[in-house]
């Protein structure tokens, strides 16, 4: 039984991976930002705890992922404000490794998104252009670090069923479900062999334990 600190624990696929982890007996703290959330993660099953990460220092955060055997970021600032989309998705992101790394918590599983890269070519009018540069950074802080990664990059998110099957050799970024991508993450923490992988993916036809062991 692993003891895992989801943040971003009342987004959309943090509520899907959730009650994954709990029916295989998994413990985990979700994080939350709104206290009115706290009440969905506990009945799912969850212990909870309400945490703006975007005013936590690294000391904050350090107490906060102790104890724990994994960390997934599944956090986000939604998009809308670049300067809180660089302050939640990158410096916020990297502190929690920077925790990590105090706390002794090797294992961080982070969801990114389908080709994320310092070289990604949004153009800076875009509305993506901070989101783009934000993950690009808090992704390359973490192969930098001395943490057991592994970035997941999912591809544009849908809400049809998940099928429990992926496609991690597409070089285009199509579509996956959000149930999906809640099955990847569940079974990335399970299976040490991602350890130091990319994994982008679309949804497929491979089950998704081959697929990200492939």
């Amino acid at each position: 039984m692993a003891r895992i600190i989801l943040f971003g624990g009342h987004g959309r696929v943090a509520l899907l991976t959730e009650p994954l982890l709990v029916a295989r007996r998994d413990s985990f703290t979700a994080v939350v930002r709104n206290p009115d959330h706290i009440d969905k993660v506990w009945e799912i099953g969850a212990d909870a705890v309400v945490a703006d990460i975007e005013q936590l220092d690294v000391d904050a955060l350090t107490k906060l992922v102790a104890d724990h055997d994994a960390v997934v970021w599944s956090a986000g600032a939604g998009g809308g404000n670049p300067a809180r989309t660089l302050a939640v998705d990158q410096d916020a992101a990297i502190r929690t490794m920077r925790a990590a790394e105090q706390a002794g918590v090797r294992r961080y599983v982070m969801v990114s998104y389908f080709d994320s890269s310092t070289e990604h070519g949004v153009d800076p009018s875009n509305p993506f252009f901070a989101y783009a540069e934000a993950k690009a950074a808090a992704d390359a802080r973490l192969r930098e670090s001395r943490l057991d990664w592994t970035i997941l990059g999912p591809s544009a998110l849908t809400f049809e069923a998940g099928t429990g099957h992926i496609d991690t050799r597409a070089t285009k970024s199509t579509q996956v479900s959000r149930q999906n991508v809640a099955l990847t993450i569940a079974a990335t923490l399970a299976d040490d062999t991602t350890i130091g992988s990319t994994i982008n993916f679309n949804d497929g036809e491979t089950p998704i334990g081959e697929a990200i062991r492939s």
